[in-house]
């Protein structure tokens, strides 16, 4: 953590350029701190805000406004309900709790009228229970400020939650001054990186939500920090990526994860050039970041860290497989009680020694290549590797867009073998599983490569080994309690809690497409008849989604013979809210 008393809430910048674009117009540093300041005198004078902005800069004037008002921000892994009861529930010290919201703000503007204030409550706002409902929007006739306002160090400024092996939100606190030095040493990296004597001028595009601690750190705080500036959205389509990044000023970085990169430029849609690709939550092959640097023409560079360190290291993946720590960070081996290898970091910003959940191999208290997850290892007849090491060369299998090792934990075998799913419609089992002999030890190949429409994976792309457990065992709860009613129709009961809800979308949860897809394969292996007709690598012939399926949905499926094919109908109650035909590949 810094030493210094207090810290400027911005690194040394001209007040008067931009810090931020919102729907294609620059904000100022200047304007920024002027609404923030705003903002935080309609705040209670005590508090802790849950910051549930789904608007990147509504979000970063919300944690703004907490910070100068001494107060420290929560950060949640979702907006969906159960989540924020917990929450709420756990608060435990006294402290009141709040939510600071912007849904039902208009999407040209989101400005209130002259004399609105920023204490309206919103009929349309996550269902927060009871906690009281602050609305973030930006303030009419404030006149931008011209100094910068200081933080004290001490202050504990944000709270990340992060889901635990329970489930429940499991709380990390940072402090002012330690995000600082964190996050000045990863933009320090970053300029050396591209040959820049800092970050001055580039904007920051985030696909990531600025509540995970990635979308934190390389967004909103990296611009704060470390003199770049952000963009207010979150695109999630290829499309909707390639015109935002074309909307904003040169020269521009991409901060997106290996999942959402991997299907960006899987899309085949132009792309603006890029001065940098910034990818984090997964490691990342060198083939893939080989293939972005050319389609995106800046370098790719992934960072590596955890909620309880911060930001650790960095490294550009096509220069080698070498980790370099940020700053002062050091890293240090020690044997544990069972005789296994276990790796710390300390200095900089982590002022004691904090365990690292990864298996390392150290080429100096600096430099270290990663070997994947301790929690990853998994032995098979004798034999040792790790899910991470299974899934790197799955992964990179011509034509398999997505893919996990899964490795029963209670099943009664003599010798388990894993099993992987697969996203590769164009892919037969056969093939996936003979591109793996070259690459992986005979123990380790899969006795079974089953095919699906979709990963339930989280808004960061990351892929829970609760949620990859479920769909492994058919316990997803939209699957478990799934029966066939006399008409012949499966009832298909969406739980509260479906993990494929997560960043779909914070405050307003909606069933991906692809999820309400591989719901109705996974209901047609169950009916062999009517599967037979299709063969092993069916093939979607149209669908059409016609209405949102949220949480707690009950939905009748329809399955039925149509010509060379079988037709599906999802509905809920009266109201269809998907249909379409599977048919052979040819």
């Amino acid at each position: 953590m810094s030493s210094v008393a207090a810290v400027p809430l911005l690194t040394a910048r001209d007040l008067a350029a931009p810090l931020a674009w919102r729907h294609g117009q620059p904000i100022s540093a200047g304007q920024f701190i002027a609404e923030a300041q705003a903002l935080a005198e309609s705040l209670p004078a005590r508090g802790r805000p849950l910051n549930l902005c789904q608007d990147r800069y509504h979000f970063a004037l919300g944690l703004a406004a907490a910070l100068l008002r001494g107060q420290m921000s929560l950060l949640p892994p979702n907006a969906l309900a159960e989540t924020l009861r917990q929450v709420a529930g756990d608060a435990g010290d006294g402290t009141p709790l709040y939510a600071l919201v912007d849904a039902g703000v208009d999407a040209s503007e989101g400005d209130p009228a002259p004399g609105a204030t920023f204490n309206t409550a919103l009929n349309t706002a996550p269902d927060t229970g009871a906690l009281p409902v602050r609305r973030v929007r930006r303030p009419i006739g404030v006149a931008p400020a011209t100094q910068v306002p200081a933080i004290a160090s001490a202050l504990p400024a944000v709270c990340l939650l992060t889901s635990g092996s329970t489930g429940a939100p499991q709380p990390h606190a940072k402090c002012w001054g330690t995000l600082v030095t964190n996050i000045t040493s990863q933009a320090h990296a970053l300029a050396q990186h591209l040959g820049w004597p800092s970050l001055q001028g580039l904007t920051l595009l985030g696909t990531v939500p600025p509540q995970h601690s990635y979308g934190l750190e390389s967004t909103v705080l990296l611009a704060w920090l470390g003199g770049a500036c952000f963009d207010a959205g979150r695109p999630f389509y290829a499309a909707d990526i390639a015109h935002a990044l074309a909307a904003l000023p040169a020269p521009r970085a991409l901060v997106i994860t290996p999942f959402h990169l991997k299907t960006l430029l899987r899309a085949g849609v132009a792309l603006p050039p890029v001065a940098l690709t910034l990818c984090a939550t997964a490691p990342l092959s060198p083939q893939l970041a080989a293939h972005a640097e050319t389609m995106l023409g800046g370098p790719l560079v992934e960072i590596y860290g955890c909620t309880e360190a911060g930001q650790v290291a960095s490294r550009r993946t096509t220069a080698g497989d070498l980790w370099t720590t940020l700053g002062a960070l050091r890293i240090a081996a020690a044997v544990a009680a069972d005789g296994s290898e276990q790796f710390s970091v300390s200095g900089g910003h982590v002022a004691k020694p904090t365990p690292l959940a990864d298996v390392l191999v150290l080429h100096s208290a600096r430099h270290f290549r990663l070997l994947g997850r301790a929690g990853d290892l998994i032995h098979v007849a004798g034999k040792r590797s790790s899910l991470a090491h299974l899934n790197f060369h799955l992964n990179r299998i011509e034509g398999v867009q997505d893919g996990a090792f899964w490795l029963p934990d209670d099943v009664a075998e003599a010798v388990l073998r894993p099993l992987a799913f697969v996203v590769a419609p164009g892919l037969s089992a056969r093939a996936i599983i003979s591109a793996l002999r070259g690459h992986l030890e005979a123990a380790f190949v899969p006795r079974r490569v089953v095919h699906v429409a979709a990963l339930p994976r989280e808004a960061t792309g990351k892929l829970t080994a609760a949620a990859l457990r479920r769909l492994a065992l058919g316990e997803s709860t939209a699957q478990t309690t799934n029966g066939e009613d006399v008409a012949g129709d499966i009832t298909l009961h969406i739980a509260a809690d479906h993990p494929a809800f997560a960043g779909h979308f914070p405050g307003h949860p909606v069933l991906p497409g692809a999820m309400l897809l591989s719901l109705v394969m996974q209901a047609l292996a169950r009916r062999p008849a009517l599967a037979s007709k299709l063969g092993p690598q069916p093939q979607l012939d149209n669908a059409k989604f016609l209405a949102p399926v949220g949480p707690g949905a009950t939905l009748q499926l329809s399955l039925r013979e149509h010509g060379q094919g079988v037709a599906f109908e999802l509905r809920q109650g009266t109201t269809t809210v998907a249909r379409g035909q599977w048919v052979a590949s040819a």
